[in-house]
């Protein structure tokens, strides 16, 4: 039978499962909601659909390199402890297999990949019924380099920070690998100037306006010797966001730039993942939670 749209709001209300798995479980059962509920949390959907509201800000990332292309993939649980579980670990390793061997722009994409347990998103759901925290793909870019380019790759503290580097003009490994930890440890955002919009640079401009404008120290100053101030802090600025400029972690006396230029080699890109940047993690406030059960 056809199912209609009204039914799938209906039953994705009542489980909180996603609107695919509900028009699969309404199809399943001819259109019966009441088996429909049944047939999710057989399937282990409606139980992971609960945990949707939960905060996930731990996990992992990985990075898998084979030949001209690399994958790097974040994968978020609630816990720090479960990210330590051996089939968070394997879905981990089976994620970033999966997103190698296919062609997906989106999560949404690539949860629909096939795998082992039938799709990526299956393989998830599975993980979320078995472990009991709510698991997600959060993010994967797909790197692609050419023959005459080497990659370069680093993992810190297990997978909570990683790192890849495409390098050219060396075929040294050691080199693509120190920028890739040069990129871990010291967070450029561009790999050069030349990277950086002018949107950015403007940007930042007035950040420094602003911060010179407001500086009591800095009124009585001759308009000249403010704008004199404004490009040096703008200048230091951009140099921490940008690899080249950046001092080279493993020597103080060079830039990245130097380094580079000393072994014939150019930085073409990087990414960085630090898990859980940018999630606003829940604050427990066991003070409040006492006082609001007194009440």
């Amino acid at each position: 039978m056809a199912i209609t749209a009204a039914q799938v709001k209906e039953l994705r209300e009542l489980t909180g499962a996603g609107m695919m798995d509900c028009k699969k479980a309404l199809t399943e059962t001819d259109g019966d909601v009441k088996k429909a509920i049944d047939w999710l949390r057989e399937n282990g959907l409606a139980k992971a659909a609960k945990k949707e509201g939960r905060i996930a800000a731990e996990g992992l990332s990985r990075i898998l390199i084979d030949g001209n292309r690399a994958v790097m993939v974040e994968i978020n649980s609630e816990t720090d402890f479960v990210a330590k579980n051996e089939q968070f670990l394997a879905l981990l390793g089976e994620t970033a297999q999966t997103l190698l061997n296919g062609n997906a722009k989106t999560v949404e994409e690539a949860l629909a990949l096939p795998c082992a347990e039938g799709t990526l998103n299956d393989a998830f759901v599975n993980a979320v019924a078995t472990i009991g925290e709510k698991i997600t793909l959060r993010r994967f870019e797909i790197v692609d380099k050419n023959d005459d380019e080497i990659f370069g790759s680093y993992t810190h503290q297990g997978g909570r920070i990683t790192a890849v580097t495409v390098v050219k003009g060396t075929d040294d490994p050691q080199v693509a690998k120190n920028m890739a930890m040069q990129v871990a440890s010291m967070n450029p955002t561009y790999v050069s100037r030349n990277d950086m919009p002018q949107e950015v640079i403007a940007h930042e401009r007035s950040v420094q306006e602003g911060i010179v404008a407001n500086d009591p120290n800095l009124s009585a100053k001759p308009d000249k010797v403010k704008a004199g101030i404004v490009e040096g802090r703008l200048s230091k600025t951009l140099q921490d966001m940008c690899l080249v400029d950046q001092e080279y972690f493993l020597d103080s006396d060079l830039k990245c730039g130097q380094y580079l230029k000393n072994n014939n080699a150019e930085v073409v890109r990087f990414v960085k993942y630090t898990v859980g940047e940018g999630i606003e993690k829940k604050e427990d406030n066991f003070a409040a939670e006492v006082a609001a059960m007194a009440k």
